[in-house]
């Protein structure tokens, strides 16, 4: 019997509904030092202590699920696929596979297949989310110019 989870399909109704009243409640108790859960098992009471950024990416979890979105945990050190890294990515696998070979993103072969290191992915989007930024700024200077002229 396998168990359904999150990891393959986008929450349903009921679950979206869950996850936003849980991520009101766990941003109403959020301090600065971080979080306490309470639960209930077998009749006996048990708390939690997460601290601040523990608790803030259960809390950004809640939201993307509150929000209907499938999510998946990705670990750092992790070695993804070209499609995977793609999907990280939001391009296509082909695109990838122009910025891999264009020396943009370090990877390494496995047999016949490419594959990316987390981290290196995750440089790469730094840089390129910098470099869009910076291009947005200049686009405005540049309109802000043309309309003052």
């Amino acid at each position: 019997m396998s168990i359904d989870t999150l990891k393959r399909r986008p929450p349903t109704q009921a679950e979206s509904e869950d996850a936003s009243k849980a991520a009101k409640a766990v941003a109403g108790a959020l301090t600065r030092e971080g979080l306490t859960l309470g639960f209930v098992h077998d009749g006996e009471e048990s708390k939690v202590d997460l601290k601040r950024p523990l608790a803030l990416l259960v809390l950004d979890l809640l939201t993307h699920v509150a929000r209907g979105e499938m999510v998946t945990f990705v670990p750092y050190g992790a070695e993804l696929t070209t499609q995977q890294a793609a999907d990280v990515l939001n391009v296509s696998r082909p695109f990838l596979i122009g910025l891999l070979e264009g020396g943009k993103i370090a990877f390494h072969t496995v047999g016949s297949h490419r594959r990316i290191q987390m981290a290196d992915l995750l440089d790469y989007k730094k840089a390129r989310d910098a470099q869009r930024s910076a291009s947005l700024k200049e686009l405005q200077k540049l309109g802000q110019e043309y309309d003052a002229g």
